[in-house]
């Protein structure tokens, strides 16, 4: 399966810290002030980098910790906007704020049908997969950013989910037994410690704070499940998919949960 031209891993070096300037956060557990959107961060530094990278959880940022720009912030500062930066170019500034977001929702969706054609049980969707993602990386891929700014995302969005629908139940068909569906469920703070949820569809589920310690969620579909604060402690992840890095670095875990390939132990997982 080929991959995909444009990068989906962010890459902070070739980026105008756009995630720290373009969008707004408010106090809270996850940001320790309030910033609005278009305002750099009291950390970003000249040379666009954070001045407190290695530190963000213990400096009170841990929300930053579990953003994922999929690679569209060096695409805008790059591609889109030609590598002139909002600092020299402050007239560009606004635009490519508001262009920022709509890439990185792109470049989240390129993300997710890349996986998706991973999936060698959603061999029947591949070639509707691939043409759909050649679509959506042209778009990403202009360089006008009133064109960005007038793409309609959720109906690109829509189309995508229903692939990508389509490639989970191919997935989850194939596991042995009966499968859960707890799609979009309220699960917060729920006891799930030793729960068999292997081919389960959770997706959109609710999981902040659950305890989903030694929990079986062989490949389960996480698509958008919200695991802030859930222990993962010696869960087995084997084969989940559409699960993201920043899913990850929002829930807690150890050395004995067990992740599916192509993705990282967050480095405060003890």
């Amino acid at each position: 399966m080929p991959e995909p031209t444009t990068a989906l891993t962010a890459d902070c070096a070739s980026c105008f810290g756009l995630c720290c300037v373009a969008l707004p956060f408010t106090a809270s557990a996850d940001f320790a002030v309030t910033k609005e959107a278009g305002k750099p961060c009291r950390n970003l530094d000249a040379e666009f980098r954070c001045r407190i990278h290695t530190r963000l959880r213990e400096q009170g940022f841990p929300g930053c910790t579990v953003y994922d720009c999929f690679g569209a912030g060096q695409q805008v500062s790059q591609v889109t906007f030609g590598g002139a930066d909002w600092r020299s170019a402050p007239q560009t500034a606004r635009e490519m704020f508001e262009v920022f977001p709509v890439v990185r929702q792109l470049h989240e969706l390129l993300w997710y049908l890349t996986e998706a054609l991973s999936l060698t049980l959603a061999a029947p969707l591949h070639g509707e997969l691939r043409a759909l993602r050649g679509e959506i990386e042209e778009l990403a891929g202009s360089t006008d950013p009133g064109f960005l700014l007038a793409l309609d995302v959720p109906a690109h969005r829509a189309r995508a989910n229903t692939l990508l629908l389509k490639a989970s139940e191919l997935v989850r068909a194939a596991v042995p037994g009966k499968k859960r569906n707890r799609r979009g469920a309220d699960l917060i703070g729920a006891e799930l410690a030793g729960s068999s949820l292997r081919g389960a569809d959770l997706r959109g589920a609710y999981l902040i704070a659950a305890d989903l310690r030694k929990a079986d969620l062989r490949a389960a579909d996480l698509i958008g499940a919200d695991l802030r604060d859930a222990k993962l402690h010696g869960a087995d992840l084997t084969g989940a998919f559409f699960l993201t890095q920043p899913q990850l670095n929002a829930a807690q875990g150890d050395a004995t949960t067990t992740l599916p390939t192509g993705l990282a132990r967050p480095a405060h997982w003890r």
